[in-house]
């Protein structure tokens, strides 16, 4: 699997959504089928055979990566979301962000008790949201099995937030 393929298909996009950010732009990977078919490829590889009950996918692009390999695996797919999203009965975090806090939340009956988690999302800058959707599958009695991510941003050590629990990324910038 060719990680470099994968690497060069997303785009950066300076100074966005704010001057100083260097936004990783996944719409491209997306719209190249070899290389969004190889970042797949390269989840399935890992998680293939390891010990997952659900995948949990974190609004919104970690549904992008968490559906297909929720198929391929042949594990069910639940969602966190932003407040309000959802239709049923929830369970909700609030966590902190850089100036302010924000709340993720998930259908009540979404995970039971000793479900082994998997929770993805496209990227991982500071760790804070997939920090707190792994509270949300505690509080639900759930376990978390790891995470893993497209992008790791390892410059911002979002990866700390999440120890001891296994973290993957398919790559790193």
């Amino acid at each position: 699997m060719d990680k470099n393929k994968i690497k060069a298909a997303i785009r950066n996009v300076p100074d966005f959504p704010k001057p100083g950010i260097q936004f990783k732009d996944i719409t491209t990977l997306l719209l190249d089928h070899g290389a969004f078919s190889e970042s797949m490829d390269v989840f399935c590889e890992e998680f293939n055979n390891s010990e997952i009950d659900i995948i949990v996918g974190i609004e919104s692009r970690g549904f992008i990566f968490g559906a297909p390999l929720a198929l391929r695996l042949g594990h069910p797919f639940a969602i966190a979301r932003k407040p309000g999203k959802l239709p049923a009965q929830t369970v909700a975090v609030e966590y902190e962000l850089e100036y302010g806090t924000d709340r993720i939340e998930i259908h009540k009956d979404a995970i039971r008790t000793g479900n082994k988690i998997l929770i993805i999302d496209d990227l991982i800058a500071t760790g804070g949201t997939a920090r707190a959707v792994g509270e949300l599958v505690e509080k639900c009695g759930g376990e978390i099995a790891g995470y893993a991510f497209l992008i790791n941003l390892a410059a911002l050590n979002g990866l700390d937030q999440l120890a001891p629990h296994p973290v993957f990324s398919v790559i790193e910038v």
